[in-house]
């Protein structure tokens, strides 16, 4: 193994590296900064760091408004997300194994459709699935918008899933089989152990999605006791005027739960984009 030496192109590359972070810092740093300041002050001197914060903002923030609490929301929201995520590792391990394992021309053509979806907007079916939700007495209901999120992250999750463990080698499932194990004594025990990595990928960029998501949250549960963290944030803006720093201060108080799981997942989440066991 040759010894590592610290050269200009390396000192070069920490600086370009560190440049493009202080970039991405730069929208946390307006949120901070405006979530510390009153209305006039964001309106003269929006950008410059408050001399006298006012952490008031935060507490005037966290009581919401009349109609909804950020507590509430923030309750609401975890609720969501984790039984979305929850049956997205669940379902969309079971499909991806079955596609990835069966060979064939109906499994091809089921994983192809899945990769299509992907690419569909939503939107163009808002107004079936809104209606078909209040048919069923699923519109404005936890269970209602578990359902959703799972229906439209599905085929993601089958997509990273089938792609990871098409890297698996099938001799650990062989040999549980020759051990007498069936096909859901193997998959429980010996295939979904190994796609720890994949199934973090999935858990984060759901939940990232689903915790921040705010168009089916405004349309499926605005006016009701369980809209979610962004639909809440969204009560701070009136008519006529909108109330930013309260606005900013309710963003940082959403961004710590997420970006706490994100911190604790990180590790897992690599692993699963460069795929596969290794060895």
């Amino acid at each position: 193994m040759t010894p590592f030496s610290y050269t200009k192109r390396t000192f070069l590359r920490e600086v370009i590296l560190i440049l493009v972070a202080a970039v991405f810092c730069i929208p946390l740093y307006i949120v901070l900064v405006m979530s510390l300041k009153t209305n006039q002050q964001i309106s003269t001197t929006p950008l410059s760091f408050p001399l006298h914060p006012q952490f008031s903002n935060y507490r005037e923030a966290w009581n919401g408004t009349a109609d909804l609490t950020i507590y509430r929301a923030l309750i609401n929201t975890a609720i969501i997300t984790v039984g979305s995520v929850v049956l997205l590792v669940i379902c969309g391990s079971l499909c991806a194994y079955v596609l990835a394992r069966r060979v064939s021309k109906l499994s091809t053509g089921l994983y192809l459709l899945f990769v299509t979806s992907i690419v569909l907007p939503v939107q163009l079916g808002v107004v079936p699935i809104y209606v078909e939700m209040r048919n069923t007495g699923l519109a404005g209901s936890y269970p209602g918008m578990i359902l959703l999120y799972t229906g439209l992250f599905m085929p993601l999750s089958v997509f990273l899933y089938a792609g990871f463990m098409r890297t698996l080698p099938a001799t650990y499932e062989e040999a549980a089989q020759i051990d007498g194990a069936g096909l859901r004594r193997t998959f429980v025990r010996v295939v979904f152990p190994l796609l720890g990595p994949v199934t973090a990928t999935v858990a984060v960029l759901a939940g990232v999605f689903i915790w921040n998501e705010f168009f089916m949250s405004l349309i499926f549960l605005s006016g009701t006791h369980k809209a979610m963290i962004t639909v809440a944030i969204y009560g701070f803006v009136g008519e006529y005027a909108s109330q930013w720093n309260y606005i900013m201060a309710a963003v940082v108080i959403s961004i710590i739960p997420i970006l706490a799981f994100y911190v604790f997942a990180q590790k897992q989440l690599v692993r699963g984009f460069t795929g596969g066991i290794r060895g």
